[in-house]
C-alpha cells in the first residue's frame, strides 16, 4: 500500500462512513505546516499534513479544502473526491471539489450524477460550478456519454455562440461527432466548411488527420500533416505520415469515449490556462485529465512540466515515468525526466539518463541535442561537441532554424580553446539567421576578447543591442568593444546601463571597475572589483581581480604584456 494511503486511510474511512475522528491531533502545528507545504507547492507533505490535521477535526472547513488541492495536485483524484463530499456535506463550497466530484462521476461513466451536480446550475442557482467553459464541455459530453446526440451538439453549439469560447465549442463538437462516428461532420468542422477556419493545436491536428484517415482520404491527410508539421523533427508524426502513406487506414482514438472526451475537456482547460494562471492552478486541470486518461501524453507532459516550474522534480519525474517506453513521445518524457533530476541536484544521473537515450534513440535530433546541452551545462565541452555533431549529421541541408545547433558547438568549441572552429560555426549560424543576436554577441565579444577584427565585432554587438536593447550582456558586450577600441569615455555610460541590468553579475561588474580606473574614478574601480569578487567569479577571473586591487590595472596590464599572455583588457 502507497505511503500516501496509508497516512490518508484513516481519515478518508472516517469521511466516507460519516464517523468522527475523536483523537486530539499529535501535533497541533500540522494546520500550519500543511499551509507552509502548499505555500511552497510541496503538495505530497502537505497532503499529509491535511491528513494528520483532520484527525481531529473532520468537519473543518478550511482542512478539508485544502487537503482536496493537495490530493488532486499530486494525482490522488480518488481521495480528493472523498474528501470534497464530505466538504459539500457540512455546506462547504470550492471549486477544486467540485473538479474532484466531476472526475470520479466522469470516470465512473455516471453520467447522471455528473449532470446532477451540474444542476443548480441550470436552475439559475449558486452551484458547484467549476467556471462556465468547463461546465459547458462537462454537460455536452456528459449528455454524449447518456446518449442524448442532440443535447450535447446543442450544448457544443451554445459554447461555439459565446464570445471567446467559439474555438472550445467547435473542436469538441467535432470530436463529439467523430466519438460516435459522424466523420463527415467532424471533417466539415476542422476543415472549416462549417464555420470558417479554426486554430487548432497539435492534438487538433492529429485528430482532423485520424478524420480524414477514416473518410478513407489518407492523401489530404498527409497534405494536413505536412502544411502543419516539418519532416524529420517528430518522430510521432513521422510514424504518422508513414502510416497514412502506405494506406493505412488510421483508426480515430482521440476521443474514443465520452470519457476521453471529458479528459480532453479538462486537458483543454489546462492548455488555455498554462501560461496564464498559477502553475498549481492549471495542475488541477492536466492531472484530472490525466485520471481520466492515463494514456493522455500531453497531459502528462504537461502535469510534469508544471510540477518542474513548481520545484516539484520527484513529483514530475514520477510523472514522465507515466508514459511507456514504446510511445513515440518517449524521448520527450525521458529529456524531461533528465532535466528534472539535474534540477533535483543529481547532475550525473540526468547525464546518465540521456546518454543510455542517445544510445537507444540517437537518430533523432532532438535526443542528440539534449545530449549536447546536458554536457555543455557541465563544461564538458570536448564531449559535448561530439554529441552536436551527430546533431548536425542529422541535417542534411540545414535551414535558418538549425542556427542553434552551430551556435551550441561554437561555444563549445570556443570554450575548449579552439576558437578558429568556433569562429566558423558562429559564422554558419549567421549564415542561417544573420540578425540573431546571441550569435552576434557571442561572436562579437569573443574577437573583442582577443583583439580581432575590433570594426566588425562592434558592428555585430550593435546590431546584437539593436534587436535585443535591454540584454545586460550584451550592453556590457558593446561597452567593453567600446573599451578595446580606445572609446574610454564612450563605454562608460553603457558599461554604466549593463551594470543595472545585471546587478550581480561578476563579469559585468569587474569591467565596471576596469572602465571605472581608465576614465580617472579609481576608488570607484576599486569599489567595484570588491563587489565583483563577492559574486562568485570563476577563480581565474579572482586571481586577476584580487591582482589589481594589489597594484592597479595598468600594473596588470603591463605584466600580462611582459608575459606574453592573450590580453583580455588591454590600455592604449
Amino acid at each position: 500500500m502507497p505511503r500516501l494511503f496509508r497516512l490518508f486511510s484513516p481519515v478518508v474511512l472516517a469521511v466516507a462512513l460519516g464517523a468522527p475522528v475523536a483523537a486530539q491531533a499529535e501535533d497541533a502545528g500540522a494546520f500550519l505546516a500543511a499551509r507552509v507545504a502548499m505555500a511552497d507547492s510541496d503538495f505530497r507533505a502537505a497532503a499529509g499534513w491535511y491528513s494528520r490535521a483532520m484527525l481531529s477535526d473532520t468537519r473543518n472547513p478550511a482542512l478539508l479544502e485544502g487537503a482536496v488541492i493537495a490530493n488532486v495536485n499530486i494525482g490522488e483524484v480518488d481521495l480528493a473526491a472523498e474528501v470534497a463530499r464530505r466538504l459539500l456535506d457540512v455546506g462547504g463550497r470550492n471549486q477544486t471539489a467540485t473538479l474532484a466530484l466531476m472526475a470520479r462521476h466522469a470516470k465512473a461513466g455516471d453520467y447522471a450524477a455528473l449532470l446532477g451536480l451540474l444542476v443548480p446550475l441550470a436552475q439559475g442557482e449558486e452551484g458547484q460550478t467549476a467556471g462556465a467553459l468547463l461546465d459547458g464541455l462537462v454537460r455536452a459530453w456528459a449528455e454524449v456519454g447518456a446518449g442524448r446526440m442532440s443535447e450535447a451538439l446543442e450544448g457544443f453549439d451554445a459554447l461555439t455562440a459565446t464570445k471567446g469560447l467559439e474555438v472550445f465549442g467547435l473542436y469538441h463538437k467535432a470530436l463529439a461527432l467523430a466519438s460516435v462516428g459522424d466523420f463527415e461532420g467532424a471533417d466539415d468542422i476542422l476543415s472549416g466548411r462549417a464555420a470558417g477556419s479554426i486554430a487548432v493545436t497539435r492534438r487538433g491536428i492529429i485528430a482532423h488527420v485520424q478524420i480524414l484517415s477514416q473518410l478513407e482520404n489518407n492523401t489530404e491527410a498527409v497534405v494536413v500533416l505536412d502544411r502543419n508539421f516539418p519532416q524529420g523533427q517528430d518522430p510521432g508524426i513521422d510514424d504518422l505520415r508513414a502510416r497514412l502513406v502506405a494506406g493505412e487506414t488510421v483508426p480515430f482514438d482521440m476521443a474514443r469515449t465520452a470519457v476521453d472526451g471529458l479528459a480532453e475537456a479538462f486537458f483543454s482547460l489546462a492548455a488555455a490556462l498554462n501560461g496564464e494562471a498559477e502553475d498549481s492552478y492549471t495542475l488541477l486541470y492536466a492531472r484530472i485529465a490525466t485520471y481520466l486518461r492515463a494514456d493522455h501524453v500531453d497531459a502528462i507532459l504537461l502535469t510534469a512540466g508544471l510540477l518542474e516550474m513548481q520545484g516539484q522534480y520527484d513529483l514530475a519525474t514520477e510523472a514522465y515515468a507515466l508514459i511507456a517506453a514504446d510511445n513515440p513521445a518517449s524521448y520527450v518524457a525521458e529529456i524531461g525526466r533528465a532535466d528534472a533530476t539535474y534540477a533535483a541536484g543529481r547532475k550525473e544521473a540526468s547525464i546518465e539518463i540521456v546518454q543510455a537515450l542517445a544510445r537507444s534513440k540517437g537518430s533523432i535530433l532532438a535526443v542528440q541535442v539534449a545530449l549536447g546541452d546536458a554536457l555543455r551545462r557541465e563544461e564538458r565541452f570536448a564531449e559535448a561537441a561530439k554529441a552536436y555533431d551527430a546533431a548536425i549529421a542529422l541535417v542534411p541541408v540545414p535551414i535558418d532554424r538549425h542556427w542553434s545547433l552551430f551556435y551550441s558547438r561554437g561555444i563549445c568549441h570556443e570554450r575548449s580553446g579552439n576558437f578558429p572552429a568556433a569562429e566558423v560555426d558562429f559564422r554558419r549560424a549567421l549564415d542561417l539567421n544573420p540578425d540573431q543576436p546571441q550569435v552576434l554577441n557571442y561572436l562579437g565579444y569573443s574577437l573583442v576578447d582577443r583583439g580581432e577584427k575590433l570594426p566588425e565585432a562592434l558592428e555585430m554587438i550593435e546590431r546584437a543591442v539593436a534587436a535585443q536593447p535591454d540584454q545586460g550582456y550584451i550592453i556590457d558586450s558593446l561597452a567593453w568593444a567600446l573599451f578595446r577600441l580606445g572609446r574610454h569615455a564612450e563605454a562608460l555610460a553603457p558599461m554604466e546601463r549593463a551594470s543595472l541590468l545585471k546587478p550581480v553579475d561578476p563579469v559585468v561588474t569587474d569591467h565596471l571597475g576596469d572602465v571605472y580606473w581608465t576614465v580617472g574614478r579609481k576608488l570607484e574601480a576599486e569599489f567595484q572589483w570588491r563587489r565583483a569578487l563577492s559574486f562568485e567569479p570563476e577563480e581565474k577571473d579572482a586571481v586577476r581581480i584580487r591582482r589589481k586591487l594589489e597594484v592597479g590595472l595598468d600594473t596588470v596590464a603591463a605584466e600580462e604584456a611582459a608575459a606574453n599572455k592573450p590580453v583580455v583588457e588591454a590600455l592604449p
